[in-house]
């Protein structure tokens, strides 16, 4: 008997991670559905059931999000419909038709504030920031209660994602310190916002190797080492060869809408496969593209 390939739909498709997973589970061999916002639409998430009853996906793969922290913070109530009500819509569907889910959360659920040089584990008590923390949270909260303690669900937590697609840090970083070098001007660089660079790529065949076995549980997902924001950009300038004079500040001079965790370090568990590599080592695969934007 010829046994069929599993099928895994992805939410967010189109999307910096969600393109990454398409590629990356269809070379791995399964049968991949590539949800658009015409299947899974975060402000109309109702009509997911019956995607699911056409579609009959083993496994979906939750990588859309509403990410835009500022939006978030501008209008919380609609951060947590996109981001909170419309997962827990997407796991109710999943539980009911025994689909197994995965959804994507955010090193934002953590409020930052721990001092002892410890990333943030899975059973570190939660307390969001700010809007698109509290509407990740709620995500997770939703999709934990459709599943209401059986099998079939994972979450993975990851931070400070970068990779192809709309432009990353690194490219927003090159591109201002290039303005800021035409325009004879300091650069101002945050020094005190500290997270966990993670590459797309990577992550992707993390969620890959975990989608391989047995998904249940919270994981946090990040490349190995710690930067401050101020870190990184110098990292990308290095490597550029952009020199332009900066004034490192504290986060708190950056007036924006959405305050993130200061420190917003997760302590990465266990993925099949070993550790991702340090997030410094990934930067070299991602600086071709950054560095051939003029």
């Amino acid at each position: 008997m010829t046994s069929r390939r599993r099928a895994v739909a992805v939410t967010g498709s189109t999307g910096r991670l969600g393109s990454e997973l398409v590629r990356q589970l269809t070379l791995d061999g399964w049968s991949v559905r590539a949800w658009t916002r015409t299947e899974f639409d975060l402000d109309d998430p109702g009509p997911v059931a019956g995607r699911i009853a056409t579609d009959s996906p083993d496994l979906v793969i939750h990588a859309a999000a509403w990410t835009d922290v500022d939006g978030c913070a501008r209008d919380p109530d609609l951060a947590l419909a996109r981001n909170g009500r419309a997962t827990a819509v997407l796991a109710a569907a999943c539980r009911a038709a025994d689909a197994s889910l995965l959804i994507v959360s955010s090193n934002e659920v953590f409020d930052g504030t721990r001092t002892d040089g410890l990333g943030y584990g899975p059973g570190d008590a939660t307390n969001p920031p700010n809007p698109y923390g509290r509407s990740k949270l709620a995500a997770e909260q939703g999709a934990l209660e459709a599943f209401g303690g059986h099998a079939g669900l994972g979450i993975v937590r990851t931070a400070w994602l970068f990779g192809e697609g709309k432009p990353d840090f690194p490219a927003r970083i090159a591109a201002a310190a290039r303005a800021a070098v035409a325009e004879s001007r300091t650069l101002r660089l945050v020094a005190d916002e500290i997270g966990t660079p993670t590459y797309v790529p990577d992550l992707a065949a993390a969620i890959v190797a975990l989608a391989r076995g047995r998904i249940d549980g919270v994981h946090h997902v990040v490349n190995a080492g710690i930067a401050s924001r101020a870190e990184w950009a110098r990292d990308v300038f290095e490597r550029l060869q952009i020199s332009v004079p900066v004034d490192e500040v504290e986060l708190d001079q950056f007036a924006r809408p959405s305050t993130p965790p200061r420190w917003g370090v997760l302590a990465p568990t266990p993925v099949p496969g070993g550790p991702l590599r340090a997030w410094r080592e990934a930067m070299a695969d991602r600086m071709g593209a950054v560095g051939a934007v003029p």
